[in-house]
């Protein structure tokens, strides 16, 4: 495995980011393709045995079940300094006041909370999974720094977003003196191109790292147009608000990935994650995994340099898409309905 540095920090990470989404309690959060911990066992085993050191996880991944797996796990099978773990928070882990978004109070509460259930005594990267919109920005990139100064959290991350409040973010820290962002965990694979136009270029000019998530489009990169995929693809509940809309310009790329794909003698999965490896400014695409060869085919597309012809029978079916990134999720993940 050859790792790559953070971006601009001395940080040394794995070219692929495992996703810990996949594990946890099926019965937290309505995930049932979700694995407990005999189940995620092997997964971490086989990252860890590639190479792979940077672990992602969310403090509302199968109502935090996720960090308790990962943090056992890595714990049990890693060293702590080798490895890198990163989670994040924002969405609303209990429904009552001041349990979900942005402010201080909330912040370093559920850093404090991911802590625990990861069993370290700090966060190599925390992100805040999307943007409060009810926080001031200045009080949010406050408290992240705070967690930084208190030797909680080392590195700063943030999630889908649009580019200028990002921008704005990172002024605001720059201005003040304060801890800034090094990463940006956005949605970024063949299916979705978007980011292309403002997010990328902006990360690429500040030095930010790139970790898409779902670089295989929930498995709809993996697999010919119009064929079954795993349980988690049958039922998964963002399908329907990434894809529905795009379905008939979506099965162009998916069947040029195909095309390719067999022209080359590899799975559909190593084909559209080399792709997104070869882009400008991408760090590591964060991988999911619920079979021993999803990871072995996200590991064997590191072995891919797809040609200059490849890269562009790829790109030329895409068409433009409406912006996503689950923006549309924000009112309802965050909403307050406590009777009195």
């Amino acid at each position: 495995m050859d790792y790559v540095k953070f971006a601009r920090t001395g940080l040394d990470v794995s070219p692929l980011c495992l996703g810990c989404m996949s594990f946890g309690d099926p019965q937290a959060d309505g995930h049932d393709w979700a694995m407990l911990e005999p189940e995620a066992r092997p997964m971490i085993r086989q990252a860890l045995e590639a190479g792979i050191n940077f672990f992602d996880t969310a403090n509302n991944y199968s109502g935090g079940t996720s960090e308790e797996i990962t943090g056992k796990l890595l714990k049990e099978m890693a060293t702590r300094d080798e490895i890198v773990i990163a989670t994040k928070g924002y969405f609303r882990w209990r429904n009552a006041p001041n349990t979900g978004g942005s402010s201080r109070k909330a912040i370093i509460q559920a850093v404090d909370d991911s802590l625990r259930r990861l069993g370290t005594d700090y966060i190599d990267l925390y992100q805040i999974h999307r943007l409060d919109p009810l926080t001031p920005m200045e009080e949010i990139v406050e408290a992240l720094d705070s967690v930084v100064r208190a030797g909680k959290v080392r590195y700063l991350g943030a999630s889908s977003m649009y580019a200028w409040q990002f921008a704005k973010l990172l002024h605001l820290a720059d201005s003040a003196g304060l801890h800034a962002f090094v990463s940006m965990q956005n949605y970024v694979n063949l299916l979705y191109r978007e980011e292309e136009r403002e997010m990328l270029p902006l990360c690429r000019d500040r030095g930010i790292a790139v970790m898409p998530w779902s670089p295989l489009a929930r498995g709809r990169l993996a697999r010919p147009a119009g064929t079954g995929g795993t349980n988690r693809a049958e039922t998964d509940r963002l399908q329907g608000l990434l894809y529905d809309r795009t379905e008939e310009a979506d099965r162009k790329v998916i069947d040029a990935v195909e095309q390719v794909a067999k022209a080359r003698g590899v799975p559909m999965a190593q084909i559209a994650l080399a792709w997104l490896r070869q882009q400008p400014g991408i760090t590591s695409p964060i991988v999911g995994a619920t079979k021993a060869q999803h990871l072995s085919d996200a590991i064997g597309s590191l072995d891919l340099t797809l040609t200059t012809d490849e890269c562009a029978a790829l790109e030329e079916p895409y068409v433009p898409h409406p912006v996503l990134g689950m923006f549309e999720m924000l009112p309802r993940a965050m909403k307050l309905t406590v009777k009195p």
